[in-house]
């Protein structure tokens, strides 16, 4: 812990091990900082911070950054609220500080991440009621949370870790429904949203009218993409819609309820009066696009509900059903967050638009714009 003239805060320092790395006495760099040796003693010891100017011309002696010899502790343990607890099977969580609480997500199970293992950002302890937070605290304020199941989504939250400064964006799979719960609830600071139109109604607009009732946010445009049943390469079965879903020879994997793709399924089995006691499967569930290929590819079932992207990186065929909008619900008071500003700031560039728009099944003409104001 070092002090500084009015509060205590955790600091660590490097100091020694970098002017060693040097060759460098303590006299030798006070010289060259225009400080005494004494003073370089103490710093190293960890008695005080030295001031933004010696630490500047220190980094400068050292040919380093000012964060490379001092660098905000890790491994406070903070009072977490467990999300998807079900999954909680080990320590590793990821952190996600929400209106000044903090949430931890499990970093196992079906919705863990959009994809690979992941770093964790804590380490529950037992009880399960408080985590050790492995990054500094700041790092974890400026991380914003989103909650979807748009593949691209991965691929916004690689661009805000890329940006300069603290700002990160950490992505987990979640259903339509379920992200706009999570975040009514203050669970989470970003949902995403691809529920269809129907009737009059935009699908997403809807969702989240009902759903956040009382809380003020936006709607704003992330990417359109085509939905609709992953199977087999070749088609094997010759399915050609919903209605051959019916068949008595055809497997689904559905999607669980609150998913806007189960929502579109439902839809239009009702509008082609089609019971879901004929489709051999309908109960059968997978909670991912990526379960659903997975499915498929081996054989468990033969069509599975998804996108045309996700058939394409499964090496699956695809028949289309409905081309929908996807969008991001963010409450009012998030939107300075830095990682939720972050985020935002990509989507309007044209450099991230091209890159999303490579993306089989998508295009961009509408992202970055503000659908409704909640």
């Amino acid at each position: 812990m070092a002090k500084t003239s009015n509060r205590t805060v955790s600091v660590s320092c490097r100091l020694k091990e970098l002017r060693t790395q040097k060759k460098m006495t303590q006299s030798e760099l006070a010289g060259l900082v225009g400080i005494k040796r004494q003073a370089v003693y103490d710093i190293e010891a960890g008695r005080y911070l030295p001031n933004t100017g010696v630490a500047l011309a220190m980094a400068q002696v050292l040919g380093c950054r000012v964060e490379d010899i001092f660098y905000q502790a890790a491994g406070q343990a903070r009072d977490v609220v467990l999300v998807d607890e079900e999954f909680a099977w080990g320590p590793r969580v990821n952190i996600a500080k929400v209106r000044e609480r903090h949430f931890a997500y499990p970093l196992v199970g079906t919705h863990a991440r959009m994809e690979d293992m992941g770093a964790a950002d804590g380490l529950l302890e037992p009880g399960q009621a408080r985590a050790k937070i492995l990054l500094p605290e700041e790092r974890v304020a400026s991380t914003a949370l989103l909650l979807g199941c748009d593949p691209a989504f991965s691929v916004l939250g690689h661009r805000v870790r890329e940006t300069p400064g603290n700002a990160g964006l950490n992505v987990r799979f979640a259903s339509s429904q379920q992200a706009v719960i999570r975040v009514a609830a203050g669970q989470a600071h970003i949902a995403g949203t691809h529920m269809h139109t129907r009737g009059g109604d935009d699908g997403n607009k809807f969702l989240v009218t009902q759903t956040m009732k009382d809380i003020s946010g936006f709607l704003i445009a992330f990417s359109a993409f085509e939905e609709g049943l992953l199977v087999a390469p070749g088609n094997p079965k010759g399915i050609q819609g919903v209605a051959h879903l019916a068949r008595k020879d055809v497997r689904l994997a559905n999607r669980e309820e609150g998913a806007a793709l189960r929502s579109l399924l439902d839809d239009l089995l009702e509008e082609g009066n089609i019971p879901a006691t004929a489709i051999l499967g309908y109960e059968y569930l997978v909670h991912s696009h990526a379960q659903g290929a997975e499915a498929v590819r081996h054989h468990v079932c033969d069509v599975a509900l998804g996108l045309r992207a996700v058939a394409v990186t499964y090496g699956l065929d695809f028949i289309p059903l409905s081309h929908v909008r996807c969008d991001l619900v963010i409450p009012s008071d998030l939107m300075t967050h830095p990682g939720v500003a972050a985020a935002l700031d990509i989507i309007q560039t044209r450099a991230f638009r091209e890159e999303l728009a490579c993306l089989p099944g998508y295009e961009t003409s509408d992202t970055g714009r503000i659908i409704a104001e909640l």
